[in-house]
């Protein structure tokens, strides 16, 4: 563990800690210099995903209107970037237009790509979600889910939220607590270490692709 991740952890709440050391991974806030990002992955996802994450087999149109038409000044976008800088995992937290009602509500929607399961990014993007809803003065966190999708049903369940069945679908309410000085520091944090880690990996990506250069001019000198 790095000096720097140490020191992000030890500034982390105690609880945020906890779940830090065990799965914390990278998930950096997206604005709209990243729409072409968010429009690859989202058209990257197979029919069975998109259905999954729209509630039906959405078309490469209806997902380009989606994508454009994300308002980025009043909702959050949050993704997971690999070591090669594509978006793997992404989740948009969509607040209601009454936005200044005090019992307002926050949809969430989260998609990650085949290749990038089985790491939790889903439940870590939902954690994720959940601490910026609070600290924003959302009550509720509402989660539509396709029946089959039985992993974010799991997630939603251990969190606490209830469910409600109506044919192939499921809507799920998870009642939020006041936000803390403790939640507020832990978004915090984790915004700075997101963007620590992005610089990082975006350094490495550029040293990658200068490697074969330098060691084509190193071959011919000898």
């Amino acid at each position: 563990m790095t000096q720097q991740t140490e020191a992000l952890e030890a500034a982390l709440p105690s609880d945020a800690g906890t779940r830090a050391r065990r799965t914390w991974v990278a998930i950096r806030d997206l604005g709209p210099h990243h729409s072409t990002r968010i429009l690859a992955h989202l058209l990257a996802l197979n029919e069975p995903d998109r259905l999954l994450r729209f509630g039906q087999a959405a078309t490469d149109e209806q997902i380009q209107h989606y994508v454009k038409h994300i308002d980025f000044e009043r909702d959050l976008v949050f993704g997971v970037f690999n070591r090669r800088l594509q978006l793997v995992a992404m989740a948009h937290l969509a607040f209601a237009p009454s936005i200044d009602q005090p019992a307002r509500a926050a949809e969430f929607g989260v998609s990650v790509l085949e290749r990038a399961r089985g790491r939790g990014h889903g439940a870590q993007l939902f954690d994720h979600a959940v601490t910026h809803a609070r600290n924003r003065g959302a009550r509720n966190l509402l989660i539509y889910i396709a029946r089959e999708n039985s992993a974010m049903m799991g997630i939603v369940r251990r969190a606490g939220a209830s469910l409600q069945f109506d044919g192939a679908d499921v809507t799920a309410e998870l009642p939020l607590p006041l936000d803390t000085l403790g939640s507020q520091l832990e978004e915090l944090v984790s915004q700075r270490a997101a963007e620590i880690d992005y610089r990082i990996k975006w350094h490495v990506l550029q040293l990658d692709k200068l490697w074969p250069g330098c060691m084509s001019a190193t071959s011919r000198r000898h």
